[in-house]
């Protein structure tokens, strides 16, 4: 198992859910869930760089919505888009893509079953879904010795941001 921080994101139409592994690679764990639209860039960046002021961070895991059958629709274009100017907004950590099938079904439901209700389970769904996507991650690597996902590569014209500002994590 690499050793370092893994970041975690669930990336939604209205808010990103963020969660982080511990530096051992073995839980992870909530951050923050991230309005969704500009600056929310910005805002992952500022969480990075938090993270990384107390450990090494090693890579950001995203979630790759695909559907049951393994095929890749219009979400899935969506978040590799997003996935593409993030590479480029925190370079140079890299990037990977994991499936994310029935992650936010599972996290509704983990949810609901202990007993968090209507707008205060809307309020953290998408940070439990990213605690999912990153377990996922980090079990697989740990089970196959090998990184999980696929690495993103980011188009050499990918915007970060409307308005240039630092791109360091």
């Amino acid at each position: 198992m690499r050793p370092g921080v893994r970041l975690g994101i669930d990336p939604g139409d209205a808010r990103i859910g963020v969660a982080r592994s511990d530096p051992s690679g073995f839980l992870a764990s909530p951050v923050e869930t991230v309005r969704r639209g500009s600056g929310d860039l910005k805002r992952i960046r500022q969480l990075l760089r938090a993270i990384a002021a107390e450990s090494t961070v090693l890579e950001v895991v995203v979630g790759l919505p695909r559907s049951l059958s393994g095929r890749e629709g219009p979400a899935a274009a969506k978040t590799r888009e997003w996935a593409a100017t993030l590479a480029a907004s925190v370079s140079p950590l890299p990037v990977r893509l994991v499936d994310e099938r029935l992650t936010t079904v599972s996290a509704e439901a983990m949810l609901r079953d202990r007993g968090t209700k209507g707008a205060q389970r809307r309020a953290v769904v998408d940070q439990a879904a990213a605690v999912l996507i990153l377990q996922h991650a980090l079990d697989s690597e740990r089970a196959t010795g090998l990184p999980p996902g696929e690495l993103v590569t980011s188009p050499p014209d990918a915007q970060p941001d409307a308005q240039p500002e630092e791109t360091d994590v």
